[in-house]
């Protein structure tokens, strides 16, 4: 990201600013904007290595912002790009004021605002009232005054970070896919074995993000994709072959625990035994569906 990073009032928390560069969290690189989060949130660091204005900075991590990122009441970081101008809406604040396609907004109220992510909250602030907006338009740097919306609009659409970075496609042929296959797998797996300690470390909160029917569904685009339909239809295999080989009564992990005793002691449980084990293993799963798909139907009503 070579503008850095937009930080949110959590994010500056933990002491970074919107425009620096996150470089590495403890000793792993960061090579991509979507490896900030999972590395933040699964790997328990402790140092943010980042870029600042040129200079190479280390910033201790605030862990107690992970409960808050992980109920979604920050976005935390995203992609800092400029607030360039792709269109205009008819009749809006920006079409009276004079604004043009490719203009780009740098400034509000003589606050300097370099990036689009900054504009949002700023703008909010003043819903209803007439700014003043420092303008590029080609070599010349013009004040524009215009009257927002009561919701904090201007009216135009911005063209989207893809305009301003170079972006990097990786192509594989059948017998390089394989590998590459298995070893996003396996990194998948080890991503949902960590969110079981989120999930169980109380202060988090993470097991309120635990969801069922409706979250699965949520997580599916609006549109067809079929990129990303067969990348969840994939997680989901993952979580569900996980999940069923963890060592819980009724489950094959369960059985395979029991098969284990018998090898190490030499005879099998008693079936009276087995018989209770399948029911606290039944019990524990409905327990579980119940949980998951409540969770579902409060945050529904808590909209």
């Amino acid at each position: 990201l070579k503008y850095g990073i937009i930080a949110d009032s959590i994010a500056q928390k933990t002491g970074l600013q919107t425009g620096d560069k996150i470089l590495r969290i403890d000793s792993i690189q960061i090579n991509g904007f979507s490896e900030i989060l999972p590395t933040l949130l699964l790997d328990n660091p402790n140092t943010l290595t980042i870029e600042r204005n040129g200079k190479i900075k280390q910033l201790p991590f605030n862990k107690s912002i992970i409960g808050q990122i992980i109920k979604k009441e920050s976005f935390f970081v995203e992609p800092a790009y400029p607030f360039v101008i792709a269109g205009i809406a008819g009749d809006s604040p920006a079409q009276k004021a004079g604004l043009k396609e490719n203009d780009q907004i740098i400034a509000l109220n003589g606050k300097k605002l370099p990036y689009f992510g900054q504009y949002p909250a700023e703008l909010e602030k003043h819903a209803g009232e007439e700014v003043t907006l420092t303008v590029l338009r080609g070599n010349d740097t013009l004040q524009i005054k215009t009257l927002l919306t009561q919701n904090g609009k201007i009216g135009v659409a911005v063209k989207p970070p893809t305009e301003f970075f170079q972006l990097e496609t990786r192509r594989y042929g059948f017998l390089e896919a394989l590998p590459a296959g298995i070893s996003k797998g396996l990194k998948k797996i080890g991503e949902y074995l960590k969110q079981f300690k989120l999930i169980f470390t109380p202060e988090t909160e993470a097991y309120k993000s635990v969801g069922g029917f409706i979250a699965i569904g949520k997580i599916f685009p609006a549109y067809w994709d079929w990129e990303a339909f067969w990348n969840m239809t994939a997680l989901l295999s993952i979580m569900l072959a996980v999940a069923n080989l963890l060592p819980i009564p009724a489950l094959d992990g369960g059985h395979v625990m029991f098969l284990l005793y018998e090898i190490i002691v030499g005879r099998k449980p008693s079936d009276k035994f087995l018989e209770y084990a399948q029911m606290v293993g039944m019990i524990l799963l409905f327990a579980l569906l119940i949980f998951a798909n409540g969770n579902d139907i409060l945050k529904l009503f808590n909209k």
